[in-house]
Formats: C-alpha cells, structure tokens, sequence
C-alpha cells in the first residue's frame, strides 16, 4: 500500500446506517440518509445515500485532478463537467459492490486532447481514482468538442 503524507483528514460520524443521519465532524456537511425503494427502503423525501455522497465526492475531486492535468500542461480544464453516477448491487461473490461511470464533457477541447487529459487525470492524480483502481469498475465517456 502506499502511504501519504497527509495533509488534510476530513472526519465524519453516521448515526443509524443507512436509514439515519451523517455529518462531518467541522459541521461542513450533514445529511439525513434513507434506503431508497429501488433496494426495498422506505425513500424518505430530503434524503440521500452513501452513494450520492460518493458520486459528489468522486466527481468534484475527478473535477480537480483535471484542472491540476490542465495545469500541467498550460491548458484551461475548468470550463467542462464532471458527472459521476455510483451504482450499487450484489456482487458474484457475496455482499455488495460499487461501479462507476464518469462522464466528462468539455467542448473547449478537441476529443483527443480531452481524453489524454482524462486519462492522466484518472492514472496519475485523482485520489479516487486511486482509491478505487482494481476494486470498482470505473468507465468514462469523454466528449469533446
């Protein structure tokens, strides 16, 4: 495993699973959170769940690594849209697992120069892309102008 030298933890509690509340420690965030009906909840109204927090977080941070990419090579990576949906289900081997689909749009690029960034993005810089690589089926759709 490599390790890091932190320079930010953010901490959060959650209360009652998945049908209860979760909230970062510094007050910045705090959500009530139900099963939604699709996996047999009840889908209370104003609520959320793991993986809408997760496809928030995934996205805003692959949003990141872009512009960092961007950066790198003097470009502007800031104009497109990141979105990411998280999937849940019952995995072959028992349990439950996640998959990913990122889709990443930005019209000021040729498709080409989009997708090259995309994938230094998601190989070299995005910690959740790291986070994720060989255990959660990740896909993008780039699309360029």
């Amino acid at each position: 495993m490599d390790k890091i030298n932190s320079l930010f933890t953010a901490t959060a509690t959650a209360k009652g699973g998945r049908n209860g509340h979760t909230a970062a420690s510094d007050g910045s965030v705090g959500v009530d959170l139900s099963v939604p009906k699709a996996m047999g909840g009840p889908g209370k109204p104003n609520t959320t769940t793991p993986e809408h927090l997760f496809a928030c977080g995934y996205a805003a941070c692959f949003g990141g690594a872009l512009d960092y990419v961007g950066k790198l090579h003097k470009k502007d990576a800031t104009k497109g849209a990141v979105t990411c949906a998280v999937s849940i289900g019952p995995r072959e081997l028992g349990g439950f697992g996640l998959s990913v689909k990122l889709r990443i749009e930005d019209k000021t690029f040729p498709q080409a120069e989009l997708a090259a960034l995309v994938k230094e993005a998601h190989e070299k810089i995005c910690p959740y892309s790291h986070a994720t690589r060989n255990n959660v089926d990740v896909q993008f759709e780039v699309i360029g102008g």
